[in-house]
């Protein structure tokens, strides 16, 4: 979809631009496919701040999207593109041939009225899933499982693709949008295609309050706190820090590699992102 502009009649309009809904077919979602969500405000269930710098925002409905596509051998039509406020990606509406209706992440090219399938045999086209060991190599695909019938956790944001590299024994080679290049068991199953909503990444804010709409509150630097606040807070005068970038706990904030080198699954993971 295009990227809009407006003319600037006001400071935040001149540097604003937004994605063009136009191809979107429904504003309101699917009632039997929502639920409420209680916003949290940063804070675990004790109450304490637990990620910084988040509160307030707009009141959402969650979608609940079929991340498993379980439902194999039984084709659905589309029958609605929609918005999604819990995240960056567009979401369509599938009607099975048995009238069940479901939510899946739409991708690149997906249509209204086009037909979508899951299991072991179908069109290899965009928006159909199927296991790992059914889908051809140098396909792009998102919406991978890590765990067979879990449903899919990787390669699910607006415009991300994995591409299908090798085969080896029960494993897939993958390489993710990071650049790492991981082993996925062919059990798993994958959509075809890319996740819709390509030009997420090129709309402009224009306003502080159209971040807060979103419940991010500002981000305090560490350098302008003082010294029982942060460690580079403090100084005589406006001050760099004085050191390495650091956490407010002293973790190591840039360059330091944060991975344990004994988690189990860095056995999966063939070439790491930073070479």
């Amino acid at each position: 979809m295009p990227i809009k502009t407006y003319r600037p009649t006001t400071k935040s309009l001149r540097g604003s631009s937004v994605v063009d809904y136009s191809e979107l077919t429904r504003e309101t979602p699917e009632k039997s496919l929502t639920k409420g969500k209680i916003g949290t405000g940063g804070r675990n269930n004790n109450g304490r701040i637990t990620t910084r710098f988040r509160g307030s925002g707009n009141k959402r409905r969650y979608r609940m999207i079929d991340f498993r596509r379980s439902k194999d051998g039984i084709a659905a039509t589309v029958k609605e593109l929609e918005y999604d406020p819990n995240r960056s990606a567009f979401i369509a509406l599938i009607v099975y041939a048995d009238g069940e209706k479901s939510y899946i992440l739409a991708p690149n090219g997906l249509k209204v009225g086009q037909t979508v399938i899951s299991g072991d045999k179908g069109e290899i086209q965009a928006g159909n899933a199927f296991k790992l060991k059914n889908i051809p190599l140098g396909l792009q695909i998102h919406n991978i499982e890590l765990v067979p019938g879990k449903g899919g956790i990787l390669v699910r944001a607006a415009g991300q693709v994995a591409i299908l590299r090798a085969k080896d024994g029960d494993y897939a080679q993958i390489k993710l949008p990071s650049g790492e290049v991981r082993k996925v068991n062919l059990e798993c199953k994958a959509t075809i295609g890319q996740v819709g909503n390509l030009d997420y990444m090129n709309a402009s804010m224009g306003k502080a309050g159209k971040k807060r709409y979103r419940g991010f509150r500002p981000h305090v630097r560490g350098v302008a706190m003082n010294p029982i606040d942060h460690p580079m807070g403090g100084g005589e005068g406006r001050s760099s820090g004085g050191g390495h970038p650091v956490s407010p706990w002293g973790q190591l904030a840039k360059g330091k590699r944060t991975r344990h080198p004994k988690k189990p699954s860095t056995k999966f993971i063939v070439e790491r992102r930073k070479k």
